[in-house]
């Protein structure tokens, strides 16, 4: 059970690198996209103690089925009689699964879209493709907003989207992984604290504020290591983490924003929110490409450091949901 764990996380992470995301219509995040779409028109009500109770139910219901979906396909393979083929399939249905929930080539492929219409002096164009990956209103960000954009999404994703699920791969398997992603969507959806979905979005946000706590502060000192390792400078992003990670609205947030920020020896900001690092503010392709080498490095140390041993320790000790 252990080796085929582990196996799956590598897999995954080894499918994302290559192949990158599935079109959407095969991709059950942007499914799960789509029923989220429709429970909020649903649940939409004048009254904000029943919005709030129709969000809770949104997310349970999503959830369920998600995970009944999972146990009928794990009863699946285990009806298969001859072992070695229920165990590779095991492992293949589970890493393809996996990776879905896990969006490294993903935000890669955004931060490069980006780049390249700024390098071909399409600012927007470049307004645009960073409005796919932030919730802030891109429509008059000069070039410089727009890169700290791009680079505050590629920390937050490597949360979101990698070691988030891997995470809570660890402890409940790939139950853990879809309720992590299927809270998330719901997040970057209706999670926001405006007239329109501070209610339908209060349960969700609680949510990811809870699920994330433990996760961001780990991803930034993965962060914090590959700087080390990639030869960044390594101790202002540990000093600029401890320093400025509390300063975004989100408690989470700003840990792994902070330890890019101070790795990258730069300043991120989001207009009339925060300011993050203390370097150059003036940004470059180069920050970018930096930013997206500590993020796959930090992904592999997430998975290293952190993911296999909490799956070794919980498979000695039994852990009867991951089995």
């Amino acid at each position: 059970m252990i080796i085929e764990s582990i196996t799956v996380i590598g897999f995954a992470i080894l499918i994302d690198l290559i192949f990158g995301d599935p079109k959407n219509r095969y991709h059950p995040t942007a499914w799960i996209g789509i029923f989220i779409a429709k429970f909020t028109t649903l649940t939409k009500n004048q009254n904000p103690i029943l919005e709030k109770i129709g969000g809770t139910i949104m997310i349970i219901t999503i959830s369920s089925v998600v995970i009944l979906l999972l146990f009928g396909l794990n009863f699946g393979i285990s009806l298969i009689s001859i072992d070695y083929i229920s165990l590779i399939l095991s492992v293949v249905v589970g890493a393809l699964l996996l990776k879905t929930t896990i969006a490294i080539r993903g935000m890669e492929k955004h931060a490069i879209s980006v780049l390249d219409s700024l390098e071909s002096n399409d600012l927007d164009l470049a307004r645009n493709y960073l409005s796919m990956i932030v919730k802030r209103n891109t429509t008059k960000l000069d070039k410089n907003h727009v890169l700290s954009g791009v680079l505050e999404s590629i920390s937050e994703n490597t949360v979101d989207g990698i070691t988030g699920p891997m995470f809570y791969y660890a402890f409940f398997g790939l139950f853990g992984a879809f309720v992590y992603r299927i809270i998330n969507t719901a997040d970057s959806m209706v999670g926001y604290k405006n007239e329109l979905f501070k209610n339908l979005g209060w349960f969700t946000a609680k949510c990811d504020t809870i699920l994330n706590y433990i996760p961001s502060r780990l991803t930034g000192l993965m962060m914090v290591l590959s700087a080390a390792i990639l030869q960044n400078d390594w101790k202002n992003s540990y000093k600029v983490m401890i320093r400025d990670g509390k300063k975004t609205e989100s408690p989470n947030a700003g840990y792994p924003m902070a330890a890019l920020a101070g790795a990258l020896e730069t300043k991120f900001e989001k207009i009339n929110h925060y300011k993050l690092g203390d370097g150059e503010i003036i940004l470059t392709k180069q920050h970018v490409t930096s930013a997206i080498k500590i993020m796959k490095l930090t992904s592999i140390l997430f998975f290293g450091i952190i993911t296999i041993p909490i799956i070794i320790i919980l498979s000695m000790v039994g852990w009867w949901l991951y089995v």
